[in-house]
């Protein structure tokens, strides 16, 4: 993969976008699977089979949830716009930009035990 000499405001926002699509990922994790309360429910039984699916009760987000998913939903998307349209993206060679894209990505690899919080990134060769 060729180098890229990427801005450091522009590794920084990518980095940042990692770090708070993580913390977004292990948020959502623990929340209740429905915004608004909700009741159980247990499906009928499927054909050819006795599986019958079921959701126990969701009591609803709390009203600090709500506010939390908001806020990191808001700075991802944010992150993500300022890292899709910086300009440095019009300073590359005509079909490279999606290969300097990929490179930006993976561009925090190893330097950060921050850049990859939930642990659910790509496995990274131990040293």
């Amino acid at each position: 993969m060729a180098e890229y000499d990427f801005p450091d405001d522009l590794r920084d926002a990518q980095l940042r976008l990692h770090q708070a699509s993580a913390a977004y990922r292990a948020l959502c994790r623990t929340l209740p699977w429905s915004v608004e309360p909700e009741p159980g429910w247990e499906s009928d039984k499927q054909p050819y089979s006795e599986r019958r699916s079921s959701m126990a009760a969701s009591p609803g987000y709390t009203p600090e949830q709500k506010t939390e998913e908001a806020r990191l939903r808001r700075e991802v998307l944010q992150l993500s716009t300022a890292v899709s349209t910086h300009p440095y993206w019009s300073t590359l060679e005509t079909g490279t930009t999606v290969d300097a894209r990929m490179a930006l990505k993976h561009v925090h690899d190893g330097d950060s035990p921050l850049a990859d919080v939930d642990g659910d990134g790509p496995s990274r060769p131990s040293a």
